[in-house]
């Protein structure tokens, strides 16, 4: 019970920290203001706020607790991450700019038509949607065990609590609170890495000299795999991946973008892209060590270690009897601080994407009604995200929530192919048969996905899933193409 009145309040102190910060930044913000930031982001603010922006409360639990099984070969995907950034950079950024959008889908309407226009914004807020929900509900057990669960709290009002208060502080300022916010969600994710790192390490009696040495020495640490290309963990696998899933789950992502189009300028803009990223790379790499360190701590110091493992790990040693409570209160900050920005950013982006794409408001409304229409929509994806959330509780199905985090895969697929398509191809295309190109191909790539070791001799479809599904999406289009009058 004491852990859970020092969980709460660790909660209570980081919410107020995050309300005063939103009040000061957003309360004069008007919808140019939630939109895009009024297009006046310090570049530096939003390199700061990109950074913790793209690691999730999953990431936080999962990452470490994953060395065990795939090393760090996640590492592969983040120097493809980097590589990726760059061409968003170079590629993305300045058209943006130059079309002047709000929302990043406009370029659809403007390139095949409106049919297009909505494909394109429906798979984002379907994926967006189940994406969020997934990545919070995975926090919210692990409050519902820590705090509500001994306070005899249901579930229900656990999640129904948490996204009232991502709501309150994130309806009124939207971008231009989230810059500020998501920055210090990154100050809290790095001290809260690494201060588990210098403790475990000094539990271990590990001096600063001595760590990178046991860690490289540890079978959990190693980055490269080049010997089998049927293994998922293969090299040119991820790291390809990794490209095109920046270009595609970043570069094409309303929720990512939106921060990064509210600099001053595309110059200002493609700075902070390729800096926040390579920033990544060591920070990604702190998680990498801290879940080296955990493995090495839990089998000198605790018992059944064995069954100690993946997502359960960092959360059992953080609050272990060993450890002082200021340790466990560490990882329940950075633990919120990527969970709770992130369903701020999503709720932000999915309310601007459907607000702009889906109803057209901007186009039909005065100010003043679009306001109304746009608090509206915000509070109505608050809600759906709480459904979305019990849903996933009620179910209690591992395999169901396994799905919807390989859900990118199947549904940037068709957003990146048609960009793809659009950008390399200027012939005018069926608009009205777009959605059933988008459609039929994440189903084939199922079909594709389900069969690939018995009809490939063995070679397994891992992440490189994304890039089959924009070609197969580009393909397509190329058969809708309108011939010549």
């Amino acid at each position: 019970m004491t852990t859970a009145w020092i969980v709460l309040a660790t909660i209570a102190f980081y919410f107020a920290l995050l309300f005063i910060i939103s009040w000061i930044t957003g309360r004069k913000a008007d919808n140019a203001g939630f939109f895009t930031g009024n297009r006046k982001s310090s570049w530096l603010m939003v390199t700061v706020a990109m950074i913790g922006a793209s690691i999730s409360g999953v990431t936080f639990i999962s990452v470490p607790g994953a060395v065990a099984a795939g090393g760090y070969s996640y590492m592969q995907m983040v120097l493809g991450f980097f590589v990726g950034s760059i061409v968003v950079a170079l590629v993305l950024i300045p058209m943006f700019y130059k079309m002047n959008l709000v929302s990043i889908y406009g370029y659809l309407e403007n390139r095949f038509g409106m049919a297009s226009y909505r494909t394109g914004a429906w798979f984002f807020f379907v994926s967006k949607m189940l994406g969020a929900s997934v990545r919070f509900f995975v926090v919210c057990v692990v409050l519902q065990t820590l705090v509500f669960g001994p306070l005899h709290v249901p579930f229900t009002i656990n999640v129904v609590l948490t996204v009232a208060l991502i709501w309150l502080y994130s309806f009124q300022g939207g971008v231009k609170s989230l810059i500020w916010t998501d920055s210090l969600k990154t100050l809290c994710l790095v001290l809260s890495v690494v201060c588990c790192i210098v403790f475990i390490a000094k539990s271990l009696n590990l001096g600063f000299g001595e760590l990178p040495a046991a860690v490289a020495a540890h079978p959990t640490s190693q980055v490269f795999f080049f010997d089998d290309p049927n293994d998922g963990r293969y090299f040119w696998k991820q790291f390809i991946a990794g490209v095109f899933m920046i270009v595609a789950c970043t570069g094409l992502d309303q929720d990512l973008m939106q921060r990064t189009l509210s600099c001053k300028n595309f110059r200002e803009s493609q700075k902070n892209m390729i800096l926040s990223s390579f920033i990544q790379i060591f920070v990604i790499g702190l998680f990498l060590v801290l879940g080296t360190l955990l493995y090495m701590y839990a089998d000198a110091n605790m018992a059944g270690s064995t069954q100690i493992a993946g997502d359960e790990l960092f959360g059992e040693v953080a609050w272990s009897k060993d450890f002082p409570i200021f340790i466990g209160v560490v990882f329940i900050i950075g633990l919120i601080a990527a969970a709770y920005s992130a369903a701020g950013s999503a709720l932000t982006a999915l309310t601007t994407s459907f607000t702009i794409d889906i109803l057209k408001a901007n186009e039909k409304q005065g100010d003043k009604d679009l306001t109304l229409t746009r608090k509206l929509v915000h509070f109505i994806m608050s809600l759906l995200m709480v459904i979305v959330i019990v849903i996933f509780y009620e179910l209690n199905d591992d395999s169901a929530i396994n799905a919807v985090y390989s859900l990118a895969a199947y549904t940037y697929g068709p957003i990146l192919g048609m960009f793809i398509f659009g950008m390399t191809c200027k012939k005018p295309v069926r608009d009205r048969w777009v959605p059933v190109v988008a459609v039929l191909s994440p189903v084939v790539c199922y079909v594709l996905q389900s069969n690939s070791e018995a009809w490939f001799g063995g070679y397994q479809i891992s992440f490189e899933l994304l890039l089959i599904n924009a070609l197969i999406t580009a393909a397509g289009l190329c058969l809708l193409i309108k011939p010549k009058q």
